[in-house]
């Protein structure tokens, strides 16, 4: 894309910004073909400042969207394309993830609260024993979401409890709440000086705050939480223009698309099938998968999220220093081809769909002489397959609709043996598209769509076809029996990870239960 030629017909540019757990990207596409033509990475540091706490500097996450920006920029001078074909930026974003901050000053109240932290346990734990019955679900008739550490109500209502700061910014009516979506189109459109505090409705709908049929914040729910409603940012469509880039070359540029990452995957793959909210009986979630205008419907989802699927890679190489890259895992694996009778569940931060045990720890078993560190490695992908292979069943029962293949995206689809893997054990296709970013696509997709832009069409007649890698299962009837064969111990290794725990709580830990039998 470098001859200057090819400058005059690229057409109009749309922009993403991608700001997940590990690290935040920038990335531009050509909207009239989806070409991804120049990005930026920058890695986020997290902090652990006690054992399950999790967190993340929001200064340094906008940072990094700020460095994105101005590198790609560069790149793309560097390229001969003009950045001021870029019409649109869209934000997609880490869910959950709980913020607050100063509206007169425009600084951070405490660190981001990451999605996966664990110190709301015991509030989780007090909210339940309060309902009827101690059920989780007591809320899921309005939210669509288990009563869970995961949600941002939970991390909301720490912060009201346990730091002083936010509690006076409150009670001074100078606190503003977000996920990361809200705190980075504010700070973008304006910050302290006029910037637009808004949320989308599929991040909204992950707070356990908002109610997923009248698409609004519900009293009834701020109520339960003890959450005062005027600090929550105004919910919008997940495409329109929300305001305008203050500063930086990008300045005078729309920000008008907003989706939390999985939505915006959903949007990237082009899954555009309407859908009405479906309450799971199966451990799965009900969630907005998107809303594409004003004036738009809501469309819905059944989710089924995993706390640790890709930082399994990661903690094989930083904790245990087994491997040295995530390309290093797939050889290693590769060399043995099988576990050799090792299990893994990698429930570091408890087990998530469709257990929702907060309390569960990993466990690693099956071990003998024999077994090395390739064993180990190939126990790690098994378990990514595994827990989307339990994700899938409970699809399957709550939807009725037995599926056919499985789209995939996301930094582990590199894997081939993983990608292979996965098909064997669910015994359908797994399709991989040729260009991985599909979340960053979709991001630029709804704000290139928003009304008052509209560079990009998703009218399926002018969509264009994604080319796909598709990996379909080698097996036999006799292998698809033995990939069945070896799931039931990985199930009962998942069991004996939560009767552990219950164990230990039984003998003194905090949030303790009372013990139940072995599994």
């Amino acid at each position: 894309m470098a001859a200057s030629s090819n400058r005059i017909t690229l057409g109009p540019l749309v922009a993403a910004i991608d700001q997940g757990t590990s690290s935040t990207r920038f990335l531009v596409f050509n909207s009239k073909t989806a070409e991804l033509l120049s990005h930026h990475q920058v890695e986020i540091r997290q902090s652990f400042p006690k054992e399950g706490w999790v967190e993340e500097d929001p200064r340094e996450i906008l940072q990094s969207v700020y460095e994105c920006m101005e590198r790609t920029c560069e790149k793309l001078t560097q390229l001969n394309i003009d950045i001021s074909n870029i019409k649109a930026i869209g934000v997609t974003n880490q869910r959950e993830t709980t913020l607050v901050w100063d509206r007169r000053t425009g600084e951070p109240l405490y660190n981001a609260i990451v999605w996966l932290d664990l110190r709301t346990q015991s509030t989780v734990e007090r909210l339940i024993s309060k309902t009827p019955g101690r059920n989780k679900n007591h809320l899921k008739h309005k939210t669509g979401l288990p009563i869970s550490t995961y949600f941002s109500a939970v991390k909301l209502r720490w912060l009201l409890d346990n730091v002083p700061e936010v509690r006076e910014a409150v009670e001074s009516n100078r606190a503003l709440f977000g996920t990361v979506d809200s705190w980075l189109i504010w700070c973008l459109t304006g910050g302290a000086c006029g910037g637009v505090h808004c949320t989308d409705v599929t991040n909204a709908s992950r707070t356990m705050l908002f109610n997923i049929h009248t698409l609004n914040w519900d009293p009834e729910l701020c109520r339960y939480f003890g959450v005062p409603m005027e600090i929550l940012p105004r919910v919008r469509s997940s495409s329109e223009i929300y305001g305008l880039m203050k500063s930086g070359a990008l300045s005078g540029i729309p920000i008008s698309g907003c989706l939390g990452d999985q939505s915006a995957a959903l949007v990237g793959q082009m899954c555009f099938q309407d859908g009405q909210p479906v309450m799971s009986d199966h451990g799965l979630l009900t969630t907005v998968a998107y809303k594409l205008g004003r004036d738009k419907p809501a469309c819905y989802a059944l989710e089924g999220s995993v706390a640790i699927a890709g930082a399994v890679v990661r903690w094989l190489q930083d904790n245990l220093g087994i491997i040295g890259s995530s390309e290093e895992l797939e050889q290693c694996a590769a060399s043995v081809g099988t576990s050799y009778g090792c299990y893994f569940v990698p429930a570091f931060s408890g087990l998530y769909a469709p257990y929702w045990e907060p309390s569960a720890r990993g466990i690693i078993c099956g071990l003998t002489q024999f077994t090395n560190k390739n064993h180990v490695a190939f126990a790690a992908l098994e378990a990514v397959c595994f827990q989307t292979r339990e994700i899938l069943d409970a699809m399957n029962q709550d939807s009725g609709i037995p599926l056919s293949q499985l789209q995939v995206d996301g930094g582990m689809t590199s894997n081939r043996l993983l990608m292979q893997l996965q098909a064997d054990i669910l015994c359908i296709p797994v399709v991989k598209p040729s260009m991985p970013e599909t979340t960053a696509l979709g991001a630029a997709m709804a704000a290139g769509a928003a009304e008052g832009v509209s560079v990009w069409s998703l009218r399926s007649e002018d969509l264009n076809e994604a080319t796909c890698d598709k990996f379909e299962p080698q097996i036999n009837p006799e292998g698809e029996q033995t990939h069945r064969t070896l799931h039931t111990p990985y199930t009962h290794c998942v069991k004996v990870c939560v009767w552990m725990c219950v164990q230990r709580a039984s003998s003194g830990t905090p949030a303790g239960r009372k013990p139940s039998r072995s599994p």
